[in-house]
């Protein structure tokens, strides 16, 4: 399954309580910090939510 790369770039100071819950379900500590998760749907519906404070990267698996 493929991994996705997310990082925090843009704080949540300032936008809706939902958006900043959803920073933290995501797994992010503090702004920069970068997180790996399973590509899915419900992933993919949270990484919308706050599309404007992250940064998405598709991560290649060099190994095979």
């Amino acid at each position: 399954m493929a991994k996705i790369v997310v990082t925090w770039v843009k704080s949540g100071i300032g936008y809706k309580e939902d958006q900043k819950r959803t920073l933290k379900a995501l797994g992010f500590k503090r702004l920069n910090g970068s997180v790996v998760h399973e590509d899915s749907a419900v992933l993919r519906g949270m990484i919308n939510k706050v599309r404007h404070l992250v940064k998405i990267e598709e991560k290649t698996d060099e190994a095979r």
